[in-house]
């Protein structure tokens, strides 16, 4: 059956795609040329064509996931609510209990980020971006007088530590952490950081 033809943009976005479906799959080291390919049905050579080396394929594949997720992200901040129902969407999201990104990519991403000085790069930006947007809107609420936070690129540092190192215990290691506890945790990580007055939460034993 004869593949529609594509333009250079439409095939760039399908590799990439693909990319990304096979790198969290198989992972960094394992992913080849061969899979992205053979999981469209094209040759060797047009991949190549398009990324002319593995590692250029596997550093624009993390840029896409990471400019996916930022325009998401970028839509919760965007919304014409308060700064708070704003923050709270956006980490509820963003956490391991919510609907981000695959994070079993990321996890990948960040591990051969050590050994790769361009998909370091690509997770450099997307960590600052992430940051200075939560922080952006951080500072929109103390303008507002919603909440108290004297360091707002500091709280989003806290947060995102948080979440990301919650997202690696409850990804590697099944059961480590519970759904409903992870959940607990950013939620009361969140009103510290914006000094909201506690709520009452179950502790567990």
């Amino acid at each position: 059956m004869a593949r529609v033809r594509l333009s250079v943009a439409e095939r760039r976005e399908e590799l990439l795609r693909a990319a990304v479906e096979q790198i969290e799959a198989r992972g960094v080291a394992a992913v080849r040329i061969a899979d992205v390919a053979s999981a469209l049905g094209v040759s060797n050579a047009l991949v190549l064509y398009h990324f002319s080396t593995k590692e250029k394929l596997v550093a624009a594949a993390f840029a896409y996931a990471a400019e996916s997720d930022l325009a998401h992200l970028g839509k919760l901040l965007g919304r014409r609510t308060t700064a708070l129902r704003r923050l709270r969407s956006a980490v509820r999201w963003y956490a391991p209990t919510g609907q981000a990104k695959g994070w079993r990519l990321w996890i990948e991403g960040w591990a051969a980020a050590l050994r790769e000085p361009a998909l370091r790069e690509v997770t450099r930006d997307l960590d600052k971006r992430w940051k200075a947007a939560i922080a952006e809107v951080i500072a929109e609420g103390v303008a507002a007088g919603e909440f108290r936070c004297p360091d707002p690129m500091g709280a989003a540092l806290r947060l995102t530590a948080l979440l990301d190192g919650l997202a690696v215990q409850m990804t590697s290691y099944s059961g480590a952490v519970s759904r409903a506890r992870a959940q607990e945790w950013v939620d009361e990580a969140l009103g510290r950081e914006l000094g909201l007055a506690e709520t009452t939460t179950p502790r567990h034993g």
